[in-house]
Parts: structure tokens; sequence; C-alpha cells
């Protein structure tokens, strides 16, 4: 017997609060619930932390509970302030259509648009653009007072650090609200989910549709993830996203990401970024305990969440191309797929004419800054610690040439584990 999705979500960690959570599980339990979440498009793509709310829908859907995906096409020209320290740039109209439109087709990709449970889409602007500013405060903002609005957390939180928020942002509760509001009456849906920083904008559409509807709602929201170190769950080291989308992230970016999880939080990611059973995941953990060095637990992790966000091909290739990072088949890669691998590398230019009498490896080491001197060139050497292309140096007298090179024109040098140049001739 499958296990309820209430207690699956709770045991995947995926419930950060819940409105009458008993309540809710009895009525996830009993029939199909029409459900909500709201997509921002306040860039082109969704993230990886993203994958969080876009996993919960596909669990409930897979549940039997019909998903619509809003995006915010209205609430995206306006900005929400929850969890932000500063007021959001305004978009252009264009920007946020395209913007919306291109994370439309990310969420096609997860979720199933036919069968009892189909997906829908929808778009706020449809209700907003033909709400005049009168009928919008007669009949939104009658039902709200200003103290009820300031004891919301994203309020209080920019307030009391003293940071300006304006009425354009003060605002935004109420617009998330009438979103509810309206899909409670022409899509039937009884639940809203979403981060658990909109915790006070969902509570703010239940009251709306209490007070207008006297009919109860309910709400759901999924943690905001940090790492063990305590960074934004799907930053890089150099600050920038981790992107679903694969022209902004290539697929081996994203494998190599989840690869490096820390051990700390692998466990944890496997609950909610894969569809793996409890007991391949309890196996996975026990594997961690045991030889943490073989990373299994990553590399389920890495591969599964790449094969869904990119599919098995996609996956399948970032795969190979980890498996060569340090191997000596680095030779078997593509031009393309070897550039992406070295993509963090350092790149240095140096003139191919050497290369026809032999460049000294010594002297290569120290034109790649490598090594400072010729005398720690050769130590380096000397003890092993030099590779090209992934293989071993052989030894002081070693020289470069033009047979050594990668695709005509490329070399990769090695210094360790860690220490990478690619050499670009020519």
């Amino acid at each position: 017997m499958p296990t309820p999705i209430y207690d699956e979500l709770s045991w995947r960690g995926f419930i950060a609060q819940a409105t009458h959570p008993e309540e809710l599980a009895k009525l996830l339990s009993a029939g199909a619930v029409p459900f909500y979440i709201g997509f921002d498009p306040t860039g082109r793509s969704l993230h990886l932390g993203s994958l969080v709310p876009v996993i919960g829908m596909m669990r409930l859907q897979k549940a039997g509970h019909p998903p619509v995906a809003l995006i915010g096409g209205a609430t995206g020209m306006v900005g929400d302030p929850s969890g932000k320290s500063e007021e959001r740039k305004l978009l252009t109209l264009d920007d946020v259509r395209e913007n919306g439109a291109s994370i439309r087709k990310q969420l096609e990709k997860f979720l199933d648009f036919s069968g009892p449970a189909a997906a829908r889409t929808a778009d706020n602007s449809e209700w907003f653009t033909k709400m005049t500013c009168i009928e919008w405060l007669r009949e939104v903002g009658k039902s709200y007072t200003v103290k009820d609005m300031l004891e919301k957390e994203s309020v209080k939180s920019r307030l009391s650090r003293e940071q300006a928020l304006s009425y354009t942002e003060f605002s935004y509760m109420l617009m998330q609200a009438y979103d509810f509001l309206h899909l409670f009456d022409s899509r039937g849906c009884l639940l809203q989910a979403g981060g658990d920083d909109q915790w006070g904008n969902i509570t703010a559409g239940i009251d709306l549709i209490r007070r207008l509807r006297q009919k109860h709602a309910f709400g759901l929201t999924f943690p905001l993830l940090t790492t063990a170190s305590g960074g934004k769950f799907g930053k890089t080291e150099k600050g920038t996203n981790v992107w679903l989308d694969p022209a902004m992230t290539s697929p081996f970016k994203f494998y190599q990401y989840l690869l490096n999880t820390d051990d700390k939080d692998v466990v944890r990611n496997l609950k909610l970024f894969t569809f793996l059973q409890q007991e391949e995941i309890a196996r996975l953990e026990a594997a961690l305990a045991q030889a943490p060095e073989k990373r299994e637990a990553q590399r389920a992790l890495a591969r599964e969440t790449t094969t869904l966000a990119h599919g098995a091909d996609a996956a399948a290739r970032a795969i190979r191309a980890s498996e060569v990072i340090f191997s000596e088949e680095i030779r078997g890669v593509s031009e393309d797929l070897f550039l992406e691998i070295c993509a963090d590398a350092t790149c240095v230019p140096l003139s191919p004419e050497p290369l026809a009498a032999g460049l000294p490896l010594v002297d290569l080491l120290v034109q790649v800054s490598l090594a400072k001197s010729k005398n720690e060139a050769r130590r380096l050497v000397e003890g092993g610690g030099v590779y090209l292309n992934n293989r071993k140096t052989s030894g002081l007298e070693q020289k470069v040439g033009k047979d050594d090179l990668l695709f005509g024109r490329l070399l990769l040098v090695r210094k360790g584990r860690k220490d990478t140049c690619l050499v670009k001739f020519g």
C-alpha cells in the first residue's frame, strides 16, 4: 500500500509549515485536491533551489492532485519583498513576458498535462489587467487592515532592519492573496504551496477566501535550503546560481555541483531531489556512513537529479565527462566537452613555434605560472606531481611537441589535483 502523500512529503522533508496539517493530510488522502504554486518571472530561468517546489508539484500530481503552475506576469512587475533586504529592480513588461514564457516552458518539462490530474498553467496578468484601481481597492484593499499587514514576517523583517519598503512592495501580499481567491473561484484550488518565505502571502490568501467566500482553504510551504556551510542552496562559490536552463548552467556543471555535495547535506537532498524509494535512500545513507570516500550517495544524487532536469542522455554525457576529468582517457571526449570540463581552469595562450623543436617541460611550467622558477619546476617534476593531458610526466628531460596537443592546439597541464592550466597554442 502506498504511503499517504502527506506522510511521504513529511518524511522527505518537504513540509516546513502547513495550515491545519491533520485536516490537510486527510483531505489529500480523500480525493483530488486542485492546488497551485506561483513562479514570478524575475529571471529567464528557474534555478536548482526552485526544484524543491517543482518536485513538490510533481509528487502531489502523481498522488492524483491536479496542479496549476501560475506565472506571475502581474506580480513579477511589482516584486515580492519576501526574503529580500532591499527592493527588487523593476522589470520592463517585455522582460516579464519573455521570462514568463521561458519559465512556463521549463515547467512543462516536469509536469504532466494529460490525464485526470492534468496540469494547467495560468498567468495572473490575465485578471489583474482587467481590474481598475477602484475595483481593486474596494474588493481586496477593504478586506485588510494595515495592522494585519504589518504583522506579516515579510514586512516585519524589512522594517526591523530599517530598510525602505515601498507601497508597491507593500501591496504585493494583497496581489498574491487575490491570486488564491481567483484560482479558488475559477479553478477550484483549495491549496496553495510555495517556499517558506511565502507563508505570510499564502495565509493572506486563505484569510481573503474566508472573508469573502466564507470557505476554508489550505496552505503548505517547502523549506528554503542552505548548505552545510550556511550558504544559499543552488549558489556556486562565485555567487552565481545553478540554473535549470542548460544554456546558463551546462548539464556537466549541474552534475558536478551535485557531485560535490557535502556529506552532511546529501541524504537530505536525496530525499528532496530524487524519486528514489525510501529503501534505496536508506541503503545509500548506510554506504555513506561506511565508506564516505566512495561518494556513492553523491553520485546517485547527481545522476538522478541531472536526469530529471536535463534528461538521460545529458546525464550520461555529464557522467562520462566527470569520469575522464582525472583519467588518461581525456582524449576520448569531444573538443566542446573538453573545453567545458576546463572552463574554470586558468587559460594561457602560447606561441606554437617552440613546439617544433620541443618545448622543455620545465620551461613550460614556468611560462604557465605553475612554478615560480625552473628550480621549483624541477622539484615538481621529480616529485611526480605534474601531468600533461592527465598523464604523469616522464621526467626532467621531457619536451612538449605538436603530437602532445589535443585537437591540434590545446594542452592540459596539471600540478597535483587542483592546480590546472589550459594552454592554447596559436
